[in-house]
This record gives structure tokens, C-alpha cells and sequence, in this order.
């Protein structure tokens, strides 16, 4: 399914290794799931949305995703039968479908105000929605919030249920101080072959998110 390809680099003998894949072949499928529960203000709502956007604009981030023609999705979640997929999936083929989606993300408005934080059902919901790319060899949930699950079903168990599906959870924990958050999620949200991103403050989420998909997208580029 993938192919080594070996140049010769400046005619000195030596070999640059390059992983490629084959054309039209998704190597992830990656969905965003938002927290638009009622602890996300307007401003930290906004944060959150033109974060994510400009981290799809990052020229690293476009390269990563295009290497490996990723899928692209974006769900909103806040409480009880509160979830959204307010993004479906998109191919990223080319730099001027992620540019698109990035601005399409940007215009998002939100779906749900004043609500619990149903975070097990967030993950149902989200692990649901991957039939239509069936096709990508890696399925992962990349799920952000600032506080903990507060309703619905467990958190913990819908995470083990996606993680017997194949689905990795990657998680953003929002902290206003010290790690209480990145733990929780560690203990309760992420899978076992899932990592915890930490932003300090809604502030530092745009630089979170962006450091976290090129993680989650290493294994295309590395």
C-alpha cells in the first residue's frame, strides 16, 4: 500500500527517505469536536473557531494534511442530545480544499448556548460519523473542553467504545489553572494510544490546536 521512495541528494552519495502514499489514498480521518457548552463564552467560542482555522492555514499543517489526503470534519457539542456535526467530511486534495474549509470553519456560528457537558455522549455522537469515510486507515476524534463531564452518558465508557471500534481520541484540555483538566482527560476521555494537548487558557488553544494536528498527522509526514 505504500511505497519507499530513495532520491540521491546533491550527488554525494547520500539518500533522502520519503514516505508516500498512494495517490487518492486517506490516511486519516480526523474529526474536530468542539465544547460550546454554557462554561465557553462568545469570546472564548471565537477563540476556539478562528484558532482552529488558522491553524488549517499554517503552511505545515496544509502539507501534512495533503501528503496524506486527509479527511476533514468539524462537530459541536455541548449537553444531553446537544451534538452537531456543523462541518461535514471534506477531502483535503489540495491546498485550496483546506484553505476552503479552514474559511468555512471561520464562519461557523455556534450551535448550542447554555448547556451541560455531555462529554460521553460528545464522543458517541462523534465516533458515529465516521461511516462516511470508511475508506481513511486511521479514524481519529480530536475533542477540546474546559471542564468536565457534568451530564450524560459516561465519558469513560463511550471513550473505551470508540477505542474497540479502532477510533483514536486525541483530546485539547483547556485549563484556567494548574492540570486538573489535561488529567482528567488523560484518565477519562483520551484512548489508550491517544495523547492530551494542554492549553493554558482559551488564549493559548490557538497554538494548541495547531501543535496537536501536526502530531496527530507525524505518522503521514514522519
Amino acid at each position: 500500500m505504500f511505497e519507499w521512495i530513495r532520491n540521491q541528494v546533491f550527488g554525494l552519495g547520500l539518500y533522502a527517505v520519503v514516505f508516500a502514499l498512494p495517490a487518492n489514498s486517506c490516511d486519516t480521518a480526523l474529526l474536530l469536536s468542539i465544547d460550546v457548552s454554557s462554561s465557553i463564552d462568545a469570546g472564548e467560542y471565537r477563540l476556539q473557531i478562528d484558532g482552529l482555522a488558522d491553524a488549517l492555514l499554517d503552511p505545515e499543517v496544509i502539507d501534512a494534511l495533503v501528503l496524506g489526503q486527509s479527511a476533514l470534519a468539524v462537530v459541536q457539542w455541548s449537553g444531553v442530545n446537544r451534538q452537531g456535526l456543523v462541518l461535514g467530511w471534506e477531502r483535503m486534495a489540495g491546498a485550496e480544499d483546506v484553505q476552503q474549509f479552514a474559511a468555512n470553519a471561520r464562519a461557523l456560528q455556534r450551535a448550542f448556548v447554555d448547556s451541560d457537558t455531555a462529554i460521553g455522549d460528545a464522543i458517541g455522537f462523534s465516533a458515529r460519523q465516521f461511516s462516511a469515510v470508511a475508506d481513511c486507515n486511521r479514524r481519529v476524534i480530536d475533542i477540546s473542553g474546559d471542564g468536565p463531564q457534568n451530564a450524560g452518558y459516561s465519558a469513560l465508557t463511550a471513550s473505551q467504545d470508540a477505542e474497540a471500534q479502532g477510533i483514536i481520541i486525541n483530546g485539547i484540555a483547556i485549563e484556567s489553572i494548574g492540570v486538573a483538566m489535561t488529567n482528567y482527560y488523560r484518565r477519562t476521555i483520551i484512548t489508550s494510544d491517544g495523547f492530551v494537548e494542554t492549553a493554558r487558557g482559551h488564549l493559548d488553544y490557538p497554538r494548541a490546536i495547531k501543535e496537536k494536528i501536526l502530531r496527530e498527522l507525524a505518522k503521514v509526514t514522519g
